[in-house]
């Protein structure tokens, strides 16, 4: 069974970090783009980042573009979000997800997380 867990959302204070987990199980994430979104309450799920499947090209949205660093760790067959800098407008709930190519829309990812709160408050 194909699974992706995110872990390490939690209420944050404007200008701190989080960094997020995306750990996959019954499939090697190498083998796949690994992508990240967020959805604010009332809103469209949005590409925030996503990594090719050869680790070679890593994408941000303009809107995180120098505050959040993707990585992944195939040791570890796990995808890492990286979030400095969090801005209130960054409150949202976290999803990773996997496809075959690095995109911006939902749906040409095939396996999808729960989802992991991020919320930025003082």
């Amino acid at each position: 069974q194909l699974q992706l867990v995110e872990s390490g959302g939690g209420l944050v204070q404007p200008g701190g970090s989080l960094r997020l987990s995306c750990a996959a199980s019954g499939f090697t994430l190498d083998y796949y783009a690994i992508g990240w979104f967020r959805q604010a309450p009332g809103k469209e799920r949005e590409g925030v980042s996503c990594v090719s499947s050869s680790g070679g090209v890593t994408t941000y949205a303009d809107s995180v573009k120098g505050r959040f660093t993707l990585s992944r760790d195939n040791a570890k067959n796990t995808v890492y979000l990286q979030m400095n800098s969090l801005k209130p407008e960054d409150t949202a709930v976290y999803y990773c997800a996997a496809g075959l190519v690095c995109s911006a829309t939902p749906g040409l990812y095939d396996t999808w997380g729960q989802g992991t709160q991020v919320t930025v408050s003082s």
